[in-house]
């Protein structure tokens, strides 16, 4: 990640000094300055002729330099990273010992990317900058990209964070000799970092190398260990036990029926009553106990999810082929992560734990020019808590994000198959837990749809109608944590409107019964086996920027319900009823719920910018359905889970807020870490750089329809203009209109005169 929590002290990156502390420093606190940004860079080349340029299809834009100061970081740059940390290794043994769980990219201020996009990056905007007396100063170029790595040290079993300067990174292409420059580094105390895909597979075998485990398995009836799975969950934190002191894992055991059916599906037969606890530093087991004798589920005549015609069945035939065609092409356009679409512009950045990540989102509207809408958005954490209070179940509540990386889980996507239409694939570089490099290739999909009608209207006089089709730019990657598939959905309208979404599929994780047996906390639906009762919780972090330059801070949330008017001279009809509007003024006023009775949303509104009725503009969050956990207040979860406890939080922006539940949840002892513990300041919110966090979930409660495969289920938000726009952008507005709006509202800004902007 670019950033961490708050930490006791604070390096100075820009002066390039290394600090070795045992405090939790955040290197991105004292943040620069425009000017000192710009006083800090020399050599400049003036920026090459706007050009076009067309690869498959696609048209790509040639820029100013190869690398924006947000693009996530390449290969080459994760190499030259990993190289420079195990160099400045004070031994050989120290050396050896290092496991890289993370390699991201340090995200840079704010107006640094104004910087960039003002003047090295087309389609160049000078307006993204604030005037100056006597013009603006252009900067020669831009400061170095710096990459922050979380390290395990296998021996010593502590966790670091490293700050490297990423100098000459071509000079890995020429015999892997790095040229990075370690700015700061620090032991992290009582923590332990994710979980990499490395450990998983060395816990799995060294499980079924145990010798007690081979014998539980025999009086199991099972002695082949190819059939079986080890899925190595993380232990939470219930007690003192789980302290991380000693990285741990308490494996789930799954057992598969036939050796020849690599698809067969493993969670139809559950193995329960086997306690085991690994320590993972070592790779040794330290608790074994056969507990219980439960059997093993019968063989499931469904037990692979491969094609009907596999598993003795007919596939249906009674579906003709559907062509997603574009015979033109798309009607995107792609300059390295910079996508231009209608009117709509942002940027594709990756990590490892979020994933997905979408940066810089503006519209461009007309004479107004470029509006910010949003600088970030992302996916931050997700936590699935089980109902069942049996053992294993009981302890099942992931952090998918925080514990293993959504990212990193993600999938190489095919066309045909996970997208359709015209697309264009991003690859995803990340490290593994020995410091190579790994790449997801086709990792994050971006491609339109067609989405129904936007508008339509018939005139009942004349019989005239008309109709316009709405179309909407999908960006989305899919990544596999155990037995669940969580598919990531960003999407853009012609009306303005951005829907994040999130879908559900895979597999569902399962209890054995015995004989006879049913479970209350979970669904039977199989002989001998049951899906327990179980949440899925996600939470999006949006760093928003409503019609806000960089470094702006015009931005404000107000909570709208709908209430019912008291009866009386006001409501003699008793039928009235109307919107009301309260403004959140501190964190504490912004710990809020949904509440579908009310038709509650909220708007995040710009303070200084108003529409043609003199009303303030702004954007809209509305919830979809949503829910709140069903834990107990005491829940053990919920200690590192606090944040689940409300729909909604609202933050002023401070580099270091990036992890609800604090940047490292794995075995976290400390109640409330991240987002509750933030807002206890009560920071003020009248007029900020406002950050929202918007928890939401589902209840799933398994049905029988949902085995052997899950189908998709859907959940999510929107974020809808609301009295941003003076006319609806799914209309043609004539230019005389739009400009008499703009004089009236005093704006100035122009429109993007590069001929790059399709029309609506």
């Amino acid at each position: 990640m670019a950033t961490t929590q708050e930490q006791k002290a604070t390096p100075n990156i820009l002066n390039n000094t290394t600090t070795t502390t045992s405090s939790w420093a955040d290197p991105l606190r004292n943040r620069p300055s425009v000017a000192t940004v710009i006083s800090a860079v020399d050599s400049f080349s003036d920026p090459p002729p706007n050009t076009t340029s067309t690869t498959k299809g696609i048209p790509v834009m040639t820029r100013a330099q190869t690398c924006h100061p947000l693009d996530p970081l390449s290969a080459a740059e994760i190499s030259v990273a990993v190289a420079t940390v195990r160099a400045a290794g004070a031994t050989p043994e120290v050396r050896d010992s290092m496991r890289f769980v993370e390699v991201v990219l340090v995200e840079p201020d704010k107006q640094v990317v104004a910087l960039a996009d003002a003047y090295f990056f087309p389609p160049f905007q000078p307006s993204l900058l604030p005037r100056t007396k006597g013009g603006p100063l252009i900067p020669t170029k831009l400061p170095p990209r710096k990459a922050r790595l979380v390290v395990y040290n296998k021996r010593s079993n502590e966790t670091s964070i490293w700050i490297v300067e990423l100098r000459e990174v071509h000079a890995a292409t020429r015999g892997g000799h790095h040229r990075g420059k370690v700015i700061s580094s620090e032991v992290v105390p009582n923590v332990q970092p994710p979980m990499d895909a490395v450990e998983y597979a060395e816990c799995e075998a060294a499980v079924k190398d145990f010798p007690p485990f081979r014998e539980a398995m025999k009086r199991r009836g099972i002695e082949d260990m190819d059939l079986v799975m080890v899925d190595a969950w993380c232990v939470g934190y219930h007690s003192e036990a789980d302290a991380p002191s000693r990285r741990l894992a308490k494996p789930l055991i799954f057992c598969r029926t036939e050796s020849d059916c690599p698809m067969e599906n493993g969670y139809a037969r559950p193995v329960e009553g086997i306690h085991i606890l690994v320590d993972m530093q070592n790779m040794e087991i330290l608790e074994f106990e056969d507990r219980k004798l439960i059997p093993l589920p019968p063989a499931d005549p469904l037990r692979n999810y491969t094609s009907g015609e596999t598993r003795g069945g007919v596939d249906r035939s009674d579906v003709k082929p559907l062509q997603i065609i574009q015979p033109e092409g798309p009607s995107f356009r792609v300059n390295g992560h910079f996508i231009q679409w209608q009117k709509w512009n942002f940027r594709i950045g990756f990590t490892p734990r979020e994933g997905l990540v979408i940066y810089s989102v503006a519209y461009i509207d007309g004479s107004r020019g470029r509006r910010p809408v949003a600088h970030r958005l992302s996916f931050v954490e997700m936590v699935v808590p089980y109902g069942d209070p049996n053992d294993p179940h009981y302890r099942k509540n992931a952090f998918d994000a925080g514990e293993d990386g959504l990212g990193k889980n993600a999938h190489s996507l095919k066309k045909g198959c996970d997208c359709l239409g015209y697309i264009k694939y991003f690859d995803a570089h990340f490290t593994n837990f020995n410091g190579g490099v790994e790449t997801i290739e086709n990792c994050v999909c971006l491609h339109e749809e067609d989405h129904g009608i936007l508008w339509k209207h018939q005139d009942w006089r004349t019989g005239l109608a008309e109709v316009r089709r709405s179309r909407r730019l999908t960006v989305s990657f899919i990544c596999t944590v155990a037995n669940y598939e969580y598919g990531f959905f960003w999407h853009f309208y012609q009306d303005g409107k951005i829907e994040a979404e999130v879908k559900l599929t895979g597999i569902l994780s399962l209890g054995a019964l015995q004989p006879g047996e049913s479970r209350k906390y979970g669904t039977t639906i199989a002989p001998g086996l049951y899906a327990p009762v179980h949440q899925h919780f996600f939470v999006a972090r949006m760093d928003m920027a409503v019609d806000c330059k960089p470094g702006e801070a015009f931005n404000q949330v107000v909570e709208v319900d709908v209430k019912i008017e008291e009866p009386g001279k006001n409501n003699v009809h008793n039928n009235a009823f109307y919107a009301e509007e309260k403004l959140l003024k501190s964190e504490s006023e912004a710990m809020r719920d949904c509440n579908p009775l009310s038709a509650r949303h909220w708007i995040v509104r710009n303070t200084r910018t108003v529409n043609r009725t003199g009303q303030l503009t702004g954007y809209k969050l509305v919830p979809g359905s949503n829910c709140l956990p069903l834990a107990g207040s005491e829940a053990k979860f919920l200690r590192r889970a606090a944040f689940l406890k409300h729909n909604l939080w609202v933050t002023p922006y401070v580099p270091g807020e990036m992890h609800p539940g604090g940047e490292f949840p794995n075995q976290n002892p400390r109640v409330g870490e991240g987002l509750a513990t933030w807002v206890q300041k009560n920071r003020s919110l009248e007029e900020a750089d406002i950050v929202l966090w918007y928890v939401f979930g589902i209840t799933h409660i398994p049905r029988l329809e949902d085995w052997p495969v899950m189908p998709v289920e859907r959940i999510g938000f929107m974020l809808m203009p609301h009295g941003f726009f003076n006319c609806s952008p799914a209309v043609d507005v004539p230019p005389s209109a739009s400009d008499l709006d703009d004089k009236e509202n005093g704006m100035s800004a122009k429109p993007i005169q590069n001929g790059m902007i399709a029309k609506l």
